[in-house]
């Protein structure tokens, strides 16, 4: 995304552009004009000024290939039709490589349709100055647009970054308040929709940590060496991380622990530490919004020291059973790891927030070469690639729609493609989510476009309304995709209307939008339809294999004690974003047709197992400590590596591989005693064996859901 400021430089853009297409006398260049820097706002992601004059140029290169393509090929079917399709796969394939080309490749196609729009009509009007410059007048508004972007970039260069940083500890601090909920000593609860909505949150979160830390890597790009407020900020993403892992880490089964302290405010105290920590997250967030200090609460040190007497009085109780006496050393245990929390969340107060941490390297995602990115697209030139599907089927849906138009020639036809490259989306959900709002979008916009152009007959009062529904489509287009429908609608109407045409524009309009939305519903559904069965597999195998290298990465840092360095860190965020992957792709499974997704209830449940499984792997990775005696360190890693490796086998499972692998549990037994001459009594080899036991206990769980998953199905069955 391009940052929230987004909306004010659309704002400073159309109306510069508004008023010198006023007062020069060209009324008809201004929808050109405003198309085009419409497009290059839709071609913008968040960047550093020097990446962001680079990112405009390409933009800009992408533009007046199309924008001329149109104009010399729109006469000359048979080199069009081809041409239009091979774009729309080319520039989609472009995604391939990182989110800013997809963004360029996107806002290309839509700013060729563009200058169909204006070839099919603007250069008719009166006063027109021809197909070329109509063209010539998008990449004017394109390069307009553009000039703003880059400035902004220079004189803000890390108001994005503090922006999603504030986002990111608002959606952490909704994670960690959610989690406290957990704690209830409640008997009956259904833990699983708990951990099922905790995945949910998770995705947001892993989306917001992502973002940040894009956000900062391209601020401080090779050097390694940020200055100003990116210092801080950089420190402050690394303390999400490490909250993060912390938050999600569970020590035992929830409903264990309500059973054995049922008649103890024990999980109260927990579940309120918690719920202030979730709170200070998202105080955190307001300070980082707003360049305060941030304070600790001291309420919350006050409810940690309470929380470790309770344990005291508990432990101090007579008669204890061992099954409880093993609880409370769990809840030990998460006591000793929400303090290292709060430790954390206290060292954002610090102007560099560097919380002690020595390595603070990012790992650069994004392509080194042209090479690379090359490699990047061919390995997506294969049918299972989700992005090649819809790269082929949003070609096959506009050339479908030029015919459509060809054959009916309707007033402006091109809103039918138009329609089209907006709606079709990837994922079959969306897609139909957005036929629905773009239509009823569509039809409120002509509503109130015809209502404003009664009541404000002026030019100048409806340059203004123009100008503020293009602002509206940017303030919304993420998040309430109708309003944003409805405004972008009304920003035409107007804009046409100052060359004296938009009654016709009306009702084709309507029309239009539901020959598109139909088109794209129609390919989603008959063109090379990706069902998110057919994938689950594979993002299943990959989950499972991260969270092995995680655990890998662990057990290594039992021997020197815990190290936040690149490699792990590394690991970590992979395990998170392989999760996060799955849940969007199970979730996504729920909002299709039910006949694709016979089995749709076993991959909810395997999800949430790996969503556990997530978690006892990071309370592993929250008690990282140096184990002193070499017999136990050896043999707590060669339970570890035996967990890992049944994982992978599970994965190579799940990919096709031969069933005997996982059929028998053998290698996930875990020795019933310690090597002797270890410290049997040490803690953190019992909290070592005690988490490594719920991972098998999770291992087994998936292994059974794997087994369902991979059934035969019977004959008619689709999802597969």
């Amino acid at each position: 995304m391009a940052g929230r400021a987004q909306p004010l430089r659309v704002l400073l853009t159309l109306g510069s552009l508004m008023a010198i297409g006023s007062l020069s006398g060209h009324a008809e260049a201004i929808t050109p004009l405003f198309l085009g820097a419409i497009a290059s706002a839709l071609a913008e992601t968040d960047d550093s000024a020097r990446g962001r004059l680079r990112a405009q140029a390409v933009t800009l290169a992408c533009f007046a290939a199309a924008a001329f393509a149109v104009v010399s090929w729109i006469d000359h079917p048979l080199l069009f039709v081809p041409g239009l399709a091979l774009a729309a796969f080319a520039l989609t394939m472009l995604g391939a490589i990182e989110p800013r080309y997809k963004a360029v490749g996107f806002a290309t196609l839509a700013l060729a349709i563009y200058a169909m729009l204006g070839i099919d009509g603007g250069a008719a009007a009166p006063g027109g100055t021809g197909r070329l410059g109509e063209a010539l007048w998008l990449l004017a508004g394109a390069a307009w647009y553009g000039v703003f972007s880059v400035a902004w970039c220079t004189l803000f260069p890390a108001q994005p970054v503090q922006a999603q940083l504030a986002g990111l500890f608002r959606v952490l601090g909704d994670y960690v308040c959610f989690k406290a909920s957990l704690f209830e000593p409640l008997r009956g609860i259904d833990m699983e929709r708990k951990r099922l909505s905790l995945a949910q949150l998770n995705t947001q979160v892993v989306a917001g940590l992502n973002a940040a830390k894009e956000g900062i890597f391209r601020r401080i790009g090779s050097t390694r060496a940020p200055t100003g407020r990116i210092v801080r900020y950089r420190g402050l993403y690394l303390i999400a991380q490490d909250v993060h892992e912390r938050a999600t880490s569970s020590h035992d089964d929830y409903n264990a622990l309500a059973d054995a302290f049922f008649h103890s405010d024990l999980l109260y105290r927990c579940q309120r530490v918690l719920a202030l920590q979730g709170e200070a997250c998202r105080r955190l967030a307001v300070s980082v919004e707003r360049r305060e200090p941030f304070a600790a609460d001291p309420a919350t040190g006050h409810a940690l020291a309470e929380l470790h007497s309770a344990i005291d009085h508990e432990r101090a109780q007579p008669l204890r059973e061992p099954r409880r006496q093993a609880l409370l050393a769990s809840v030990e245990a998460m006591a000793w790891n929400l303090a290292q929390l709060e430790r954390q969340l206290a060292g954002a107060t610090e102007p560099s927030a560097r919380a002690g941490r020595a390595d603070m390297g990012l790992f650069d995602r994004s392509p080194r070469s042209a090479r690379e990115m090359v490699e990047r697209v061919r390995r997506q030139f294969t049918p299972r690639s989700a992005l090649f599907r819809h790269a082929l089927r949003l070609a096959v849906a506009l050339v479908a729609g030029y015919g459509v138009m060809l054959l009916i020639h309707p007033v402006r036809g091109y809103w039918i493609l138009l329609t089209t490259l907006f709606v079709c989306q990837q994922a079959w959900g969306d897609t139909v989510s957005r036929v629905g709002q773009r239509v009823a979008g569509t039809a409120i916009g002509v509503v109130a476009g015809w209502a404003l152009l009664v009541l404000f007959p002026q030019p100048w009062a409806q340059s203004l309304l123009a100008v503020a529904a293009g602002v509206f489509f940017f303030a919304t287009r993420a998040t309430r995709y109708l309003l944003a429908t409805a405004a972008v609608t009304v920003l035409v109407l107007m804009c046409f209307n100052q060359v004296g045409d938009s009654d016709m524009l009306m009702v084709p309009r309507l029309i239009d939008t539901a020959i598109g939305s139909l088109i794209a519903a129609l390919a989603m559904l008959l063109v090379l339809p990706h069902w998110q069965a057919r994938r689950f597999s594979d993002l299943a195998a990959a989950a499972l294999r991260n969270h092995a290298h995680y655990l890998r990465q662990i057990a290594g840092q039992y021997r020197s004690g815990a190290r936040d360095d690149l490699a792990y860190r590394l690991a970590r965020r992979n395990a998170h974003n392989a999760d996060a992957t799955l849940s969007t792709a199970v979730f996504e499974m729920f909002r299709e047709p039910g006949f694709v997704r016979p089995r749709a209830g076993t991959a909810l449940r395997f999800l949430i197992q790996s969503h556990a499984l997530l978690s006892y792997l990071s309370a592993l990775g929250a008690h990282r400590v140096a184990l002193p005696a070499p017999q136990q360190l050896e043999a707590l890693r060669a339970e570890a590596e035996g967990a890992a490796a049944a994982l992978d086998a599970l994965a190579s499972y799940l990919e096709g591989g031969p069933p005997e692998a996982v059929a028998e549990p053998a290698d996930l037994a875990l020795p019933q005693a310690l090597p002797q001459g270890s410290d049997a009594g040490d803690h953190a080899a019992r909290l070592f064996r005690t988490e490594l036991a719920r991972v098998r206990q999770q291992i087994e769980a998936l292994r059974e859901q794997a087994a369902q998953w991979l059934q035969p199905q019977p004959e008619g069955a689709a999802g597969n």
